[in-house]
């Protein structure tokens, strides 16, 4: 199994390289008010993916302090338990 994955990862590695490679023709970003960018295709698309990221990362955070507050306080002698909500009805037969 260390072997397969040792694999796909080498694998994903030289498809990255590959289509780094293959992209690097200079390609000019226009922004507002007459500013623009220019950079290998490759690092606009990295730049695009890195900051799609963050933007992800960044949308769940508030989520993420709340889950884990709520955790600290079930986990404080006295607290009243957090009770799970009760299963959604469904007409759907079991199974799908």
């Amino acid at each position: 199994m260390k072997y397969v994955t040792w694999l796909l990862k080498a694998a994903i590695f030289f498809a990255l390289f590959a289509f780094a490679l293959n992209n690097q023709h200079e390609v000019t970003l226009h922004f507002f008010f007459g500013t623009g960018w220019s950079a290998p295709l490759v690092l606009v698309v990295l730049a695009a993916f890195a900051i799609g990221l963050a933007v992800g990362a960044l949308g769940m955070v508030p989520r993420w302090l709340r889950q884990r507050r709520q955790a600290l306080q079930a986990q404080q002698p006295g607290s009243p338990s957090v009770t799970p909500l009760p299963p959604v009805a469904s007409d759907a037969p079991h199974g799908l």
